[in-house]
Formats: C-alpha cells, sequence, structure tokens
C-alpha cells in the first residue's frame, strides 16, 4: 500500500508542523464552491513551491501560522484569503460567503480570523460584520 500524503510530507520536510489538505475542501462550506483540484496544499514552516514527490504534486506554502487539522471555520478564512486562485465565481462565492458567515461558530471564527485572515480577509470581514 502506498504511504498517505501525510508520511509523504512528512519525509520530504523532516518535520511534523504542516497542514496538507485540497482547495476541493472548500466545497464542503457549502458556499456553491464546486471545482475539484487536482493539487494538494501543504502549509509549513520550511518550503515554499510547487515540488513532485512520488506520483503526486504538492503545493508548500510557508505560513507562519496554521491549524494542527481542518476546521469549517478556518476553510472559511483559508477560502477567503485564496478566493483569486479559484476557478470560481468570485462574486457568487462573496454573496455566499456573506450571507452563511453568521451559521458558524462565531467564537471559533473570531479565532480563526485574528490567527490566520490575511488583510484583505480581515478588511472584507470587519465590512460584514460593521465592526
Amino acid at each position: 500500500m502506498p504511504p498517505t500524503d501525510e508520511r509523504v510530507v512528512e519525509g520530504f520536510l523532516r518535520d511534523k508542523a504542516f497542514l496538507v489538505f485540497s482547495p476541493s475542501s472548500y466545497n464542503a462550506l457549502g458556499l456553491g464552491t464546486t471545482q475539484l483540484y487536482n493539487r494538494t496544499l501543504v502549509y509549513n514552516h520550511k518550503r515554499h513551491g510547487v515540488f513532485r514527490l512520488g506520483n503526486r504534486q504538492f503545493d508548500f506554502r510557508v505560513k507562519p501560522r496554521f491549524p494542527k487539522k481542518l476546521s469549517p471555520e478556518f476553510l472559511f478564512v483559508d477560502m477567503l484569503n485564496n478566493l483569486d486562485e479559484l476557478a470560481e465565481d468570485r462574486d457568487a462565492v462573496l454573496v455566499q460567503a456573506h450571507s452563511k458567515m453568521p451559521t458558524f461558530d462565531q467564537p471559533r471564527l473570531r479565532k480563526a480570523v485574528a490567527s490566520f485572515a490575511n488583510m484583505a480577509t480581515r478588511k472584507l470581514l470587519r465590512q460584514w460584520t460593521g465592526a
């Protein structure tokens, strides 16, 4: 049986501090995103760039902070951070995101924004909340 993505990435980075996921994970948020992505993102503290490991392509991105595991609130913030990279109708996704925002666990969402949102996402969410 081939090794898991996590095992391959851990061997490549020689580190356990990373988060592996696909942009397709954003589809689970119910924001109208439907694209399936044939790439795997790796948030980490060491390497940046696209690397082929085995028969898979991994997009390594150095991030100062990322969670140990995915949560809906992190995915929401990360999707907004990366909206311009997605093959989706940006305006339609923003409308859905704005209407869906109140359904998230608000303390967890505030923590995810404080920890992981870029400046553009913070500004957008401040506009939406009137804060």
